[in-house]
Order: C-alpha cells, then sequence, then structure tokens
C-alpha cells in the first residue's frame, strides 16, 4: 500500500483522547548481526520534528540547566543514572567531561546506542539541541528491524510522508554490505501495522 493510502486508513480509525504517534517500522534482510561491525545507531533529523518535544540531556560545568557537570558525575549513584537514562533519549557534552562520561556512564549508555554527541569548545550548544529535539535514533544492534517515530496526528499527511522518506533514506544510505529493507510497516499508537511501500 502506497504511504498515502496507509495514512487514509490510520486516519479512519477512532480517536483517541490523545495524540497518537505514527509509527515506523522496518525490518532488514541479508545482515548479519552476529558480526559487530555490522550493527549501528545512527541519528536521523526529521524535516518536520516528531510532533512534540523530547528533552535533550546536557552535560556541562558551563551551560545552564545541564542534568549534569564533573561534579555530580563523579558521585552519581545508579537510581540517579538510571532515571536520566529513562528520562532523555539525547546527550549533549563539552569536549573535556566527554572521557569522565565513558568512564562514569559508558556501560549504561553505549549499549543502548545514546552516548553524548560532543560539543566542540565555543560551539554554541543551541542549534545542536534543537536539531536533536527533531531527530530520531535509527538502531540495529539484536534484531533486524527498527522502529522509530515519524510524527503525530496532529501533522499533516505530507509531512509524515517527508518524514518517512527521510529515515528511509538514511537507512539505506547506512545499511552495510548486501543488506535492505525487507518490509515497512505504519502504524499509530493503538492500530495494527499496515504495511507500506517505500
Amino acid at each position: 500500500m502506497k504511504i498515502e493510502q496507509a495514512l487514509e486508513e490510520l486516519n479512519k480509525v477512532k480517536k483517541r483522547n490523545f495524540s497518537q504517534s505514527y509509527d515506523l517500522v522496518i525490518s532488514i534482510r541479508n545482515i548479519d548481526l552476529k558480526k559487530p561491525e555490522n550493527r549501528f545507531s545512527k541519528e536521523v533529523f526529521l524535516p518536520h520534528g516528531r510532533g512534540k518535544e523530547i528533552e535533550v540531556g546536557i552535560i556541562s560545568d558551563s551551560i545552564p540547566n545541564a542534568v549534569l557537570d564533573k561534579n555530580s558525575l563523579n558521585s552519581i549513584d545508579k537510581k540517579k543514572i538510571r532515571e536520566i537514562t529513562s528520562k532523555y533519549e539525547f546527550f549533549v557534552c563539552e569536549a573535556p567531561l566527554m572521557p569522565l562520561v565513558g568512564k562514569v556512564l559508558g556501560r549504561y549508555l553505549a549499549p543502548r546506542g545514546r552516548m553524548p554527541k560532543m560539543l566542540p569548545p565555543g560551539r554554541d550548544h543551541k542549534p545542536v539541541i534543537e536539531e536533536l529535539k527533531k531527530s530520531v535514533r535509527i538502531r540495529v544492534r539484536d534484531s533486524p528491524t527498527i522502529q522509530v517515530v515519524v510524527g503525530t496526528e496532529k501533522m499533516s499527511p505530507e509531512q509524515i510522508k517527508e518524514n518517512i522518506g527521510k529515515v528511509v533514506d538514511e537507512l539505506k544510505k547506512t545499511l552495510p554490505g548486501k543488506a535492505t529493507i525487507k518490509d515497512a510497516y505504519l502504524k499509530l499508537t493503538m492500530t495494527p501495522a499496515i504495511r507500506i511501500e517505500v
């Protein structure tokens, strides 16, 4: 089914008392995940954003409202680590703190593909954070399937379609070797998935 048709079908579904998200689910064939070099994690900037704000965790000694700084990294406990890793999907970190972040948080963030994006010295952090707020992460680790949010019901079909196109393009560029897209599905939070052509 074409993306436009799938969106029409999904829009006929009974409305909920919250704005549902559109999820894109893609399965990949010809990929050997026993080989570490075939696993990947990549941020994809969506042209129209996700349709809702997400928070980005800042790790810094100089940026106001940082979630962590050098002192808190040195004294952080597992409860706080669990709290921040569930709250923030993306992190940015000032370059001087990256080695400490790797030492303290690496074992928690790396397996989830959430190691921070490094902020070079003197660079304005605001554009980096704004871009991440409109991004999703495509990640293949243990299963040859990705699932990402590509928008919400409040967005237009054209915006959803463009966001899907961006994710598919970036995934195709990233797939290793002979790996290709096998199937793609689109669904709302509370609906069954509809197979789409990509």
